[in-house]
C-alpha cells in the first residue's frame, strides 16, 4: 500500500492541503500520516507549539477521514525538523511526501530553515511542494 507523508506547519497549511492530499490519496489508494514537527522549547512557548501541532494535525486528520482516507497522526518536537520529517518518511516507509509552502518571504526562511529545500537535498523518497497559492487538484 502506498502510504503519503504530509508535514504540516500550521492550521493554515493543513487546510491549503485538505483537498490536493485527498485527491492524491484516493488515485493511489494510499494511507496518508499527517505529521507536525516543532522546535523544543519551554513553558508556555512549548504549550502554544503543542496546541497549534495538535489542531493542525487534528484538522487535517477530521477533513480527510471524511472524504474516506485512512489517517496516521504524529506530533514530534525536535532542533532539525528536516531530519525527523525524513527519519519518520524512512521507518514508515512512505512513497512520497507533501509540503505546503507558506509563501514566507526570504528573511522568514533564512530564520525558520528552508525544510523543503532541506527535504529534496536528503531524500530519494519524492516530495510534493503545494503553493500557498494554488487551488487546483492533482
Amino acid at each position: 500500500m502506498s502510504r503519503i507523508l504530509v508535514a504540516v506547519s500550521s492550521p493554515w497549511a493543513a487546510q491549503k492541503a485538505v483537498e490536493p492530499v485527498s485527491n492524491l490519496a484516493k488515485r493511489l489508494s494510499a494511507e496518508v500520516l499527517v505529521i507536525h514537527v516543532s522546535r523544543p522549547s519551554g513553558g508556555q512557548m512549548r504549550e502554544q507549539e503543542q496546541a497549534d501541532g495538535e489542531k493542525s494535525i487534528s484538522l487535517l486528520r477530521d477533513a480527510l477521514t471524511e472524504r474516506g482516507v485512512n489517517v496516521q497522526t504524529l506530533l514530534m518536537f525536535s532542533e532539525d525538523i528536516t531530519r525527523a520529517i525524513l527519519n519518520v518518511a524512512e521507518e514508515r516507509q512512505v512513497t512520497v511526501i507533501a509540503l505546503g509552502l507558506t509563501g514566507k518571504n526570504i528573511f522568514a526562511r533564512l530564520l525558520a530553515g528552508n525544510v523543503p529545500v532541506e527535504l529534496i537535498k536528503n531524500t530519494r523518497i519524492p516530495v510534493l511542494l503545494l503553493p500557498p497559492d494554488w487551488n487546483g487538484m492533482i
